[in-house]
C-alpha cells in the first residue's frame, strides 16, 4: 500500500480573486471621492508648488462663491469668514500653511482681490495665485 505525500502548498486562487475584486471596487469608487469646485483658472507659465504640507486652496468662482479645500475637508464660506477658516487651518499644528488662490478666468478681479486682502488682514503671508500651465 502506498502512502500519499501531504501537500504543502497554499491555494492562492481565492486570495486573487478577491484582490481583483477590491481592485474593481477601488478603481470604480476613487472618481466619487475627488471633491472640488470646477474653476476656469487664467494660464500663465509657472512652476508646480511642491511642498510636504499641502497648500489650502481657495477657489472663487464666476459667481463669486467663494470655497475652501484643505486635504481631504472642502466647505464653501462667506467673504467674511475666509480669513478664520484659514487661521483655523494654518493653526492646526501644520506649520506654515500654503495658501493659493483661484480665480475663474471670467470672474471679476475685484472679488479676486477682497479675497487677497482677507488673507492679508489675517496675517497669511505665503499667499499665490493658481494659473493653468499654458497649452491645457
Amino acid at each position: 500500500m502506498k502512502r500519499r505525500r501531504l501537500m504543502a502548498e497554499m491555494n492562492v486562487v481565492p486570495y486573487i480573486d478577491v484582490t481583483l475584486v477590491l481592485l474593481v471596487i477601488f478603481m470604480l469608487s476613487a472618481p466619487l471621492l475627488t471633491q472640488g469646485v470646477n474653476v476656469n483658472l487664467p494660464k500663465g507659465a509657472t512652476k508646480p508648488v511642491s511642498d510636504k504640507v499641502p497648500p489650502v486652496l481657495i477657489s472663487v468662482t464666476r459667481q463669486g462663491s467663494i470655497s475652501v479645500q484643505f486635504k481631504d475637508s472642502h466647505s464653501s464660506v462667506a467673504l467674511d469668514d475666509l480669513a478664520g477658516d484659514v487661521r483655523r487651518i494654518s493653526s492646526t499644528g501644520h506649520g506654515q500653511v500654503q495658501v493659493l488662490v483661484g480665480g475663474d478666468a471670467h470672474v471679476d478681479y475685484g472679488k479676486v482681490m477682497a479675497v487677497m486682502a482677507r488673507l492679508q488682514e489675517a496675517g497669511i503671508s505665503h499667499v499665490g495665485l493658481l494659473t493653468r500651465p499654458e497649452g491645457h
